[in-house]
């Protein structure tokens, strides 16, 4: 009898204020190296750390307009539609009763993989998924912390190499309000939108490098 194989699905979460060329380049290489039928684009709600951001109609709306051309993204505003704070756990528990009989792959970066232990409920969240940690260069800090996490944690974390892009949200947002060109961090239809709704101008500086 033929072996059938579940339905593989990424979820890559953020604020994305903007969504920027290296959200996208992870989660295309994550897309190729973990064959995955799927990823959404999972703009956060009311991130608990995260108090100054913009609305999040719009923050979808660029995550709209950067994964237009690709057929294998999609946008998914579970977060943005639920009330209260936006926990991962809660949201894998979401995704899960809604796409049944799937494997759902969360994908970070590699600073989340070291703090990955003080969100809420760790345990609950590999309960309903796998996850993806992508790095850029073979440090011995992130594989030191991956095979921790995999000994405690058995089969729940994975690699995930990606071309160095050294490009944040944070950044961008500088970059604007100081009148610095975006151009080629960001989708010319993203860097559009924020130039129409003058995003990011006199917006006073975050610390966070979403």
């Amino acid at each position: 009898m033929e072996k059938t194989y579940k339905t593989r699905i990424g979820v890559m979460g953020g604020t994305f204020d903007p969504i920027h060329y290296g959200h996208l380049m992870i989660a295309e290489n994550a897309r190729e190296q973990f064959q995955l039928q799927k990823i959404l684009f999972l703009p956060a709600g009311r991130p608990p750390h995260k108090q100054h951001i913009t609305e999040a109609v719009h923050r979808c709306r660029m995550v709209s307009l950067a994964i237009s051309g690709n057929p294998w993204f999609a946008l998914d505003q579970t977060e943005v539609e639920s009330d209260g704070v936006s926990y991962t756990y809660l949201t894998m528990q979401k995704l899960k009763q809604r796409y049944g009989d799937v494997e759902l792959f969360f994908i970070l970066g590699a600073d989340s993989l070291f703090d990955f232990e003080s969100w809420m409920k760790p345990e609950a969240i590999l309960q309903n998924c796998n996850i993806l940690a992508a790095y850029r260069d073979n440090t011995g800090s992130f594989f030191g912390q991956l095979e921790y996490l995999d000994q405690k944690y058995p089969g729940k974390f994975f690699p995930l190499d990606t071309p160095s892009l050294a490009v944040s949200s944070q950044d961008i947002r500088m970059r604007v309000q100081y009148g610095r060109t975006i151009r080629y961090l960001v989708p010319e239809e993203v860097e559009a939108y924020i130039r129409n709704h003058k995003f990011y101008q006199k917006t006073p500086e975050r610390k966070d490098g979403t």
